[in-house]
């Protein structure tokens, strides 16, 4: 098994198992200029990526991921997941994502970006949520 596969799999299991006292367990596994980006966020170093994650633990409750399908050579893997949590005002919601990592020679994570629609988010808040379901309606094929 290569290195990067090995991290994969050290990696995977650690997002299913993610909770705020283990987040560090992330940092190994990572370079340390790793550069992430989601919808929100586009950040690099371990530092700012785990402030993402300690950001995410702080405004979820109980937050889950859990890998569904993974794609993977040395180079790159990629991952389809469901993310599941519960944010207060705004209720219990699932995001349904892909993730693109990207490894360097020794297995190590330099990149890793998401791929997921916000939109569910936003449709859940008071005034924008109003907004984009005005726009969705008018824009829709059966308007």
């Amino acid at each position: 098994m290569s290195d990067a596969q090995q991290t994969l799999n050290l990696y995977c299991q650690a997002f299913e198992q993610l909770a705020p006292q283990n987040i560090d367990r992330l940092e190994t596994l990572v370079s340390p200029d790793v550069h992430f980006r989601d919808p929100f966020n586009d950040v690099n170093g371990w530092g700012a990526m785990r402030a993402v994650l300690v950001d995410m633990f702080e405004h979820c409750e109980n937050p889950r991921f859990t890998i569904t399908e993974r794609l993977a050579d040395d180079q790159h893997a990629y991952l389809r997941w469901i993310f599941t949590a519960k944010i207060p005002l705004l209720g219990e919601f699932y995001i349904d994502g892909v993730s693109r990592l990207s490894f360097e020679a020794g297995g190590r994570i330099t990149e890793h970006l998401d791929y997921w629609d916000s939109s569910p988010l936003y449709l859940r808040l008071p005034l924008v949520g109003w907004l984009l379901r005005r726009v969705k309606k008018r824009i829709s094929a059966g308007a």
